[in-house]
C-alpha cells in the first residue's frame, strides 16, 4: 500500500486515548497542588512527580495528529486548523492569568507575582516564551503555557517528520523509533555529564521533540499494521512502577547507581513507558475491547483536559493568595477536592463557550474559503 493510500484510510477514533488523557492533566494539577496545599511527605513525593504528565501530553500529540492525518488536508489547512485548536483557548486563559501572576506592584511575599513587562507579556501571546531558559520568561504570562511553545514547534514539524515516515512500514518506523530512543538518551546522557557545554542550553521545544516524534512513530507503524500483543496492565504499570521508582530508589537507595541512572534518565525512561502505556490502551480499542476509559464520563474529562491544563494553575494560586501556603496534611484533600471541583467547572466552561465553538468558525471559514478557491481554479 502507498503511503497515499495509507492516508486516505479514515482511521477509527480511539476515545480510550482522549479518557487516558484525562489522568495525565490531573497528575499535573496534583503537582501543581502541593505548592497551595502539600501532603505528607511520601505521598507529596509521589505527586511530585506529575510534571511528567506533560510528558504523556507530548508523546500522545505526536500519536493522535499521524494516526488521524489525511492525504485530503493541505499543510495549510492543518497548521489553520491547528492555531483554532489552540490559541483562542490559551488567549482567553492568559487574559485571566495576567491579574493572578502580575502587578505593577507586586508584593514581594508573593513570588510567584512578577512586576508587569509588556514585551515579555507579547511572547507569551504569540508563544513564543517557551523557547527561553530564563524562568521569567519561560513561565511568563499563564505559566503552564510554555508547553504550548513545544506543541507550536511540533505542530511546524509534524507535515516534514511524516514526509519521512511515509518513506517507511512497520520496520522502518520501529528503527526511527530506536534510534530517537537512542539519541534522547545520549543527549540527556551530555547534559548530566557535561552540564556546562553548548547541549545543555538548548530550548524546551528542540529538547522535547523526541517525545513527540516517538508518538508519531508508534501511530505510523500502527497505520502500516503493526499490532503487538501488549496487555493494558502492562503499559499502565509500567508508568505507575517507574513514577513508585523514581520516588523510593533515590529516597533508600541514595548515591547508589540505580539511583543516579534512575533520576538522569527518569524523562526519558517515563517517555518509552507513555509509549508503551498508548500502544497497549490503543491496541486494546482497536481489537473491540470495552475499556474503561473509553467511557462517556472519562472522554469527556478527556475533551476538557485541555482546557482544564490551561485554568488550573491560575485557579490554584488565586487560593494560595488569599489562604496562604498550607501545612502538610492529610486534611489537605479537601482543599484538593475544592479546587479540581472548581477547575473542572472552569474547564467545561473554556471548552464549551470558547474552544470547541471558535475552532468550529474558524475551521469552517478556512474549508469555505479552500473550496471557493478550488472552484475558481477549476
Amino acid at each position: 500500500m502507498t503511503t497515499t493510500e495509507l492516508l486516505s484510510q479514515r482511521m477509527p477514533r480511539i476515545d480510550a486515548l482522549t479518557g487516558l488523557r484525562w489522568y495525565a492533566a490531573f497528575f499535573v494539577f496534583t503537582f501543581h497542588m502541593l505548592v497551595f496545599a502539600p501532603l505528607p511527605p511520601l505521598a507529596s513525593a509521589f505527586l511530585g512527580e506529575g510534571f511528567y504528565g506533560v510528558t504523556f501530553f507530548f508523546v500522545l500529540s505526536g500519536f493522535v495528529l499521524t494516526w488521524s492525518a489525511s492525504a485530503k488536508v493541505s499543510q495549510s489547512t492543518f497548521y489553520w486548523r491547528r492555531f483554532a485548536r489552540v490559541w483562542p483557548s490559551h488567549l482567553v486563559a492568559l487574559l485571566v492569568a495576567i491579574p493572578v501572576f502580575y502587578s505593577f506592584d507586586p508584593n514581594p511575599a508573593q513570588t510567584w507575582v512578577k512586576p508587569v513587562s509588556v514585551g515579555i507579556l507579547a511572547l507569551s501571546v504569540v508563544l513564543f516564551q517557551g523557547w527561553s531558559l530564563n524562568p521569567v520568561i519561560l513561565f511568563s504570562g499563564n505559566p503552564a503555557a510554555w508547553t504550548l511553545t513545544c506543541e507550536a514547534f511540533f505542530y511546524a514539524l509534524h507535515p516534514y517528520i511524516l514526509r519521512l515516515l511515509g518513506r517507511m512500514r512497520v520496520g522502518g518506523s520501529l528503527i526511527f523509533m530506536v534510534v530517537v530512543v537512542v539519541i534522547a538518551f545520549g543527549f540527556r546522557a551530555l547534559t548530566a555529564s557535561l552540564p556546562g557545554e553548548w547541549f545543555s542550553l538548548i530550548p524546551l521545544p528542540a529538547a522535547r521533540v523526541t517525545e513527540f516524534a516517538l508518538g508519531m512513530a508508534l501511530a505510523w507503524a500502527m497505520r502500516c499494521g503493526w499490532r503487538p500483543k501488549v496487555p493494558v496492565w502492562v503499559g499502565l504499570c509500567s508508568v505507575v512502577a517507574l513514577l513508585v521508582a523514581l520516588v523510593l530508589i533515590p529516597r533508600f537507595r541514595a548515591g547508589g547507581l540505580p539511583a543516579l541512572l534512575i533520576t538522569t534518565f527518569s524523562n526519558e525512561l517515563i517517555t518509552v513507558a507513555c509509549v508503551l502505556a498508548i500502544l497497549a490502551v490503543a491496541i486494546r480499542s482497536l481489537s473491540g475491547k470495552p475499556s474503561v476509559f473509553a467511557r462517556r464520563f472519562h472522554v469527556r474529562l478527556g475533551e476538557w483536559s485541555f482546557a482544564f491544563y490551561l485554568v488550573h494553575a491560575t485557579i490554584m494560586y488565586v487560593f494560595l493568595s488569599i489562604f496562604g501556603s498550607q501545612p502538610a496534611s492529610w486534611l489537605n484533600l479537601l482543599w484538593f477536592a475544592l479546587l479540581l471541583t472548581l477547575d473542572i467547572a472552569a474547564a467545561a466552561a473554556l471548552h464549551h463557550f470558547v474552544e470547541r465553538p471558535i475552532e468550529k468558525q474558524m475551521r469552517a471559514w478556512k474549508d469555505n474559503r479552500a473550496a471557493k478557491s478550488s472552484l475558481i481554479a477549476g
